[in-house]
Protein backbone atom coordinates (compact mmCIF):
# COMPACT_ATOMS: atom_id res chain seq x y z
CA UNK A 1 0.00 0.00 0.00
CA UNK A 2 1.00 3.61 -0.38
CA UNK A 3 1.71 5.83 2.61
CA UNK A 4 -0.89 8.10 3.52
CA UNK A 5 0.24 11.22 2.74
CA UNK A 6 -1.88 12.88 5.45
CA UNK A 7 0.86 11.62 7.76
CA UNK A 8 3.71 12.25 5.92
CA UNK A 9 2.90 16.12 5.38
CA UNK A 10 2.80 16.28 9.21
CA UNK A 11 6.20 14.77 9.43
CA UNK A 12 6.79 17.33 6.26
CA UNK A 13 5.01 20.61 7.98
CA UNK A 14 7.35 20.38 11.38
CA UNK A 15 10.46 19.98 8.89
CA UNK A 16 9.08 23.38 7.42
CA UNK A 17 8.02 25.29 10.54
CA UNK A 18 11.47 24.14 12.11
CA UNK A 19 13.46 25.61 9.08
CA UNK A 20 11.52 28.81 8.70
CA UNK A 21 11.78 29.70 12.52
CA UNK A 22 15.05 28.31 12.28
CA UNK A 23 15.99 31.49 9.28
CA UNK A 24 13.50 33.69 11.19
CA UNK A 25 16.04 33.07 13.82
CA UNK A 26 19.62 33.72 11.93
CA UNK A 27 17.71 37.26 10.35
CA UNK A 28 16.53 38.50 13.94
CA UNK A 29 19.73 37.40 15.45
CA UNK A 30 19.51 39.30 18.85
CA UNK A 31 17.27 38.69 21.51
CA UNK A 32 14.09 39.56 21.33
CA UNK A 33 11.27 38.99 24.59
CA UNK A 34 8.28 37.55 23.10
CA UNK A 35 6.55 37.04 27.02
CA UNK A 36 8.45 39.10 29.81
CA UNK A 37 9.55 36.99 31.89
CA UNK A 38 8.15 33.71 30.55
CA UNK A 39 9.66 33.48 26.85
CA UNK A 40 12.31 34.79 24.28
CA UNK A 41 13.76 34.48 20.94
CA UNK A 42 17.30 34.66 20.36
CA UNK A 43 20.23 32.72 18.35
CA UNK A 44 21.94 30.00 19.57
CA UNK A 45 24.52 27.61 17.49
CA UNK A 46 24.36 24.65 19.13
CA UNK A 47 27.10 21.59 18.46
CA UNK A 48 25.66 18.93 20.27
CA UNK A 49 22.42 17.17 21.44
CA UNK A 50 20.45 17.73 24.01
CA UNK A 51 21.64 20.65 26.83
CA UNK A 52 24.55 20.75 24.60
CA UNK A 53 25.82 16.73 25.37
CA UNK A 54 28.60 15.99 22.82
CA UNK A 55 29.29 19.28 21.92
CA UNK A 56 31.53 19.44 18.82
CA UNK A 57 30.50 16.43 17.53
CA UNK A 58 27.89 17.54 14.73
CA UNK A 59 28.54 14.82 11.88
CA UNK A 60 28.34 12.28 14.19
CA UNK A 61 25.35 13.19 15.72
CA UNK A 62 23.76 13.91 12.28
CA UNK A 63 24.95 10.31 11.31
CA UNK A 64 23.15 9.02 14.41
CA UNK A 65 19.67 10.86 13.84
CA UNK A 66 19.82 9.28 10.17
CA UNK A 67 20.25 6.17 12.00
CA UNK A 68 17.62 6.82 14.32
CA UNK A 69 15.26 7.48 11.63
CA UNK A 70 15.75 4.41 9.43
CA UNK A 71 15.67 2.62 12.61
CA UNK A 72 12.86 4.12 13.51
CA UNK A 73 11.17 3.92 10.50
CA UNK A 74 11.69 0.15 10.08
CA UNK A 75 10.26 -0.52 13.29
CA UNK A 76 7.14 1.35 12.69
CA UNK A 77 6.80 -1.30 9.40
CA UNK A 78 6.22 -4.22 11.72
CA UNK A 79 2.63 -2.07 13.15
CA UNK A 80 -0.88 -0.72 12.06
CA UNK A 81 -0.85 2.34 13.89
CA UNK A 82 -3.55 4.58 15.69
CA UNK A 83 -4.10 8.16 15.40
CA UNK A 84 -2.13 8.82 18.51
CA UNK A 85 0.84 7.23 18.05
CA UNK A 86 1.02 8.13 14.36
CA UNK A 87 0.90 11.43 15.27
CA UNK A 88 3.98 10.35 18.07
CA UNK A 89 5.99 8.85 15.28
CA UNK A 90 5.00 12.03 12.67
CA UNK A 91 6.29 14.57 14.99
CA UNK A 92 9.47 12.49 16.39
CA UNK A 93 10.21 12.05 12.40
CA UNK A 94 9.69 16.07 11.87
CA UNK A 95 11.61 17.03 14.72
CA UNK A 96 14.17 14.55 13.82
CA UNK A 97 15.21 15.52 10.47
CA UNK A 98 14.77 19.12 10.79
CA UNK A 99 17.54 18.93 13.53
CA UNK A 100 19.64 16.48 11.07
CA UNK A 101 19.11 19.37 8.31
CA UNK A 102 21.00 21.82 10.64
CA UNK A 103 23.48 19.63 11.65
CA UNK A 104 24.60 18.64 7.76
CA UNK A 105 23.89 21.44 6.17
CA UNK A 106 25.03 24.48 8.81
CA UNK A 107 27.27 21.89 11.18
CA UNK A 108 25.09 22.95 14.18
CA UNK A 109 22.11 23.19 14.92
CA UNK A 110 19.75 26.61 15.57
CA UNK A 111 18.38 26.98 18.67
CA UNK A 112 16.08 30.05 19.45
CA UNK A 113 13.12 29.26 22.10
CA UNK A 114 14.76 30.72 25.34
CA UNK A 115 12.32 29.89 28.86
CA UNK A 116 12.90 33.31 30.71
CA UNK A 117 11.58 31.96 34.12
CA UNK A 118 13.43 28.43 34.75
CA UNK A 119 17.25 27.92 33.93
CA UNK A 120 16.46 25.80 30.76
CA UNK A 121 18.35 24.74 27.55
CA UNK A 122 17.64 27.28 24.15
CA UNK A 123 15.53 24.82 22.21
CA UNK A 124 13.75 24.60 18.64
CA UNK A 125 10.85 23.93 16.83
CA UNK A 126 12.30 20.48 15.62
CA UNK A 127 13.12 19.88 19.62
CA UNK A 128 9.03 20.70 20.39
CA UNK A 129 8.09 18.40 17.77
CA UNK A 130 10.72 15.73 19.53
CA UNK A 131 9.46 16.40 23.03
CA UNK A 132 5.85 16.06 22.29
CA UNK A 133 5.75 13.12 20.07
CA UNK A 134 7.52 11.23 22.49
CA UNK A 135 5.24 11.97 25.22
CA UNK A 136 2.85 11.14 22.93
CA UNK A 137 4.28 7.81 21.65
CA UNK A 138 4.69 7.00 25.89
CA UNK A 139 0.73 7.61 26.22
CA UNK A 140 0.10 5.62 23.17
CA UNK A 141 2.32 2.87 23.99
CA UNK A 142 0.69 2.70 27.94
CA UNK A 143 -2.85 4.21 27.43
CA UNK A 144 -3.77 3.05 23.99
CA UNK A 145 -1.88 -0.01 23.32
CA UNK A 146 -4.63 -0.99 21.19
CA UNK A 147 -3.20 1.53 18.59
CA UNK A 148 -0.54 -0.79 18.54
CA UNK A 149 -1.26 -3.67 15.91
CA UNK A 150 1.81 -5.98 14.78
CA UNK A 151 1.42 -6.72 11.31
CA UNK A 152 1.56 -10.42 10.31
CA UNK A 153 3.98 -11.83 7.80
CA UNK A 154 2.27 -12.14 4.03
CA UNK A 155 -0.44 -9.00 4.41
CA UNK A 156 -2.28 -7.75 1.74
CA UNK A 157 0.24 -5.98 1.12
CA UNK A 158 2.60 -8.76 -0.22
CA UNK A 159 5.34 -6.88 1.54
CA UNK A 160 5.20 -9.36 5.13
CA UNK A 161 5.31 -5.96 7.50
CA UNK A 162 4.80 -3.07 5.48
CA UNK A 163 5.18 0.75 6.93
CA UNK A 164 3.71 2.32 9.88
CA UNK A 165 2.50 5.47 8.03
CA UNK A 166 1.20 2.83 5.49
CA UNK A 167 -2.45 1.43 5.50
Amino acid sequence: MKPKIGWLCLAALVVLADQAVKALSIAVGGPVTLIPGVLAFTCVQNTGMAFSMLSGHTWLLGVASLAAIALGWRILRGFRLGPVSRTAAMLMLGGAVGNMIDRFCRGYVVDMLEVLFVRFAVFNVADAALTVGAGLMAVSLICCAGEWKEKKEGTKDGHGAAAGADD
